[in-house]
């Protein structure tokens, strides 16, 4: 069954800021490929902890009562996309967000009673340069800083009404961080001469990308890759033909490993040929696209797995 009202919280996510990893289909993918490895235990978990999510009634209107758990677990990976077109939640920090503003309340987990976008969590900017370009460390907080918080709160036995709270925003946050830190633009920043502050993880690198695909820019292009689809069941049944990842990969749990992974990758694959120095525009290849393609796929079946043995320690 198509849903009407998971499709619109999903569609939201698609016209999100450059923050977004993936779009709401490649974040779908990765939760879907989790559900399928977590323990009974940690289903049941995950499941109560995310009924208190405000949008929880909308993610599972108008769908069969058996598919409700699975569907909620799926389409709360797009919840912290969803929150920057949200009435009621509020950008935070300077350049659009997309940097933290000083002070405590940039790394605060507080439970849904915070109204921030903190855009600046959805990413980690390794820099690195081709041509000798001085760089600039990332920001934090960001994508690695709250990963490793919010586990350890997950990790915490506290069970009053609040930890609850904090442990389902913590929850739904964790869906999206980990499938953003396996999109390889979503940890490097490439400084060159003619972009001396960094490409924003290329979204200041322009492409043409041929017919059928709607990006203009390189991180729009990784971003969808994968697949366009707003429907919970379509990205479902796609991860189920992803491929399987290889068992010691899927088994470490450092997110700092993934993050050194995706930053690899996004020099050994993301800006090659035809990607050349500077703003572009650059026409990509058939090749290129095929290979990208196969690279997300077994990133994201690599987030699933890794996101599962997370939640599997962290609610058991």
């Amino acid at each position: 069954m198509k849903i009407a009202s998971a499709i619109a919280l999903a569609g939201l996510a698609l016209a999100s800021s450059p923050a977004c990893a993936w779009d709401s289909f490649g974040h779908m993918e990765v939760a879907a490929v989790a559900w399928g490895k977590l323990t009974p235990t940690a289903r049941a978990r995950a499941t109560e902890l995310l009924k208190l999510n405000p949008e929880y009634a909308s993610w599972i209107s108008h769908t069969p009562a058996q598919e409700h758990d699975k569907i909620a677990f799926v389409t709360a990976a797009t919840w912290p996309d969803f929150i920057k077109h949200a009435t009621g939640y509020h950008s935070d920090g300077p350049d659009n967000g997309d940097r933290p503003p000083p002070g405590p309340e940039a790394s605060q987990n507080i439970g849904y009673k915070d109204h921030f976008m903190h855009k600046y969590w959805h990413f980690i900017d390794e820099p690195f340069s081709p041509d000798r370009t001085a760089l600039h460390n990332p920001d934090t907080p960001n994508a690695q800083t709250q990963i490793s918080a919010f586990r350890a709160k997950l990790s915490d036995p506290g069970a009053s009404a609040e930890d609850k709270d904090i442990k389902s925003y913590d929850l739904a946050w964790l869906l999206h961080l980990v499938g953003d830190v396996h999109q390889p633009l979503h940890t490097t920043s490439r400084f060159t001469h003619d972009q001396p502050d960094g490409d924003a993880g290329g979204n200041n690198v322009k492409i043409h990308c041929g017919s059928g695909c709607g990006a203009v820019e390189l991180h729009g292009f990784w971003d969808d890759v994968l697949g366009t689809s707003a429907h919970p069941q379509d990205a479902i049944d796609a991860a189920a033909q992803l491929p399987e990842p290889d068992a010691r990969l899927a088994s470490i749990a450092d997110e700092s490993v993934w993050i050194d992974e995706s930053f690899k990758a996004a020099k050994a694959d993301v800006y090659v040929q035809p990607i050349g120095v500077g703003a572009g525009p650059f026409a990509l290849t058939d090749g290129y696209k095929s290979a990208a393609l196969s690279l997300a796929k077994q990133r994201v079946a690599l987030a699933g797995a890794r996101l599962a043995n997370l939640l599997n320690e962290a609610l058991k």
